[in-house]
């Protein structure tokens, strides 16, 4: 373990964004709000990515290849959250407060508290480090899911491109994928019984029934897309960045899709009543208010 300087923490503000806007017309049945507008809220970024809201539904959101990671704040205010963060990509954020970050650059998964400090959840496996990890969740125990894949021209350290999971005391790393072409980004149900798992590489999503130990069985293809990150809302779709945002119910149909100027990345639920869909798309942020909420937001906001 060891302490944040001081400086990454500060929160150093941004010139102000002009926002741009595009009106949506949505069938009734759409999860998207009636005449709801995708608003343009940033841009100017290297690569976003990594989305995760607070119980305040402000978003942490990675710019994977400036090695920065900012916050968005529910009044539309952004801010440098962290300096230097080892080419930082997916994000989360326990029931403690906690960011738990996928530190792709030094191939490994790390806790950061309130205060700043801290703490390696996972760093090897098999005594040699992660490839490069991307994207995580955190089930309802606490324990950790991350994928670990290999983009652009990083050497392998691993076998292949995988996905383990960290056990809630965080003192055991377990492979629970090993079949997948290249894993990307995931997501599980509030009950913490099935995980849906991206291979981007394999241009599949599936699903997994998941057991009391973490591990997983019984893998089936619910969606015939190369996802990148994906998130689940409160009445059983799930939301998969691919190109736009293509939204599924739980079985594998296709409901409907919502554009998106540049190709999304990823994308979670914000803002004070969790009905905020906040998108990261390569050089570019974007909120678009839903109909639905992210899954789980009402035990979110009873947290820190």
């Amino acid at each position: 373990m060891r302490r944040v300087k001081r400086s990454w923490m500060q929160a150093v503000p941004l010139m102000a964004i002009c926002l741009t806007s595009a009106a949506y017309g949505q069938a009734s049945n759409s999860i998207v709000a009636s005449n709801a507008k995708l608003t343009k809220a940033g841009d100017g970024y290297q690569f976003t990515e990594g989305p995760a809201a607070d119980s305040h539904g402000n978003v942490y959101f990675s710019d994977v290849q400036a090695s920065r990671t900012y916050k968005w704040s529910v009044d539309g205010r952004i801010t440098v959250f962290r300096e230097e963060s080892g080419n930082s990509n997916g994000l989360a954020i326990d029931t403690a407060g906690n960011l738990l970050a996928c530190e792709g650059g030094r191939g490994r998964v790390v806790s950061i508290d309130p205060s700043g400090k801290i703490s390696v959840l996972a760093d090897d496996y098999g005594g040699k480090r992660f490839n490069q990890p991307n994207d995580l969740w955190i089930d309802p125990k606490g324990g950790v899911y991350f994928s670990d894949p290999i983009y652009g021209r990083a050497e392998k350290s691993q076998s292949g491109e995988h996905v383990y999971y960290v056990s809630p005391d965080h003192r055991r790393v377990t492979r629970v994928i090993d079949d997948m072409v290249r894993p990307n980004g995931l997501a599980g149900t509030e009950d913490g019984k099935l995980l849906y798992v991206s291979d981007h590489g394999a241009r599949r999503v599936c699903r997994y029934d998941i057991a009391a130990d973490g591990t997983l069985s019984h893998k089936r293809v619910i969606a015939p897309v190369g996802a990148d990150g994906m998130k689940l809302d409160n009445e059983g779709h799930i939301l998969l960045a691919e190109d736009g945002i293509l939204v599924y119910d739980l079985s594998g149909n296709q409901l409907e899709t919502v554009r998106v100027p540049e190709k999304p990345t990823n994308l979670c639920f914000a803002g004070p009543d969790g009905h905020t869909l906040f998108i990261t798309a390569r050089p570019a942020i974007y909120t678009l208010r839903m109909r639905v909420a992210g899954a789980g937001f009402e035990r979110q906001k009873a947290g820190p």
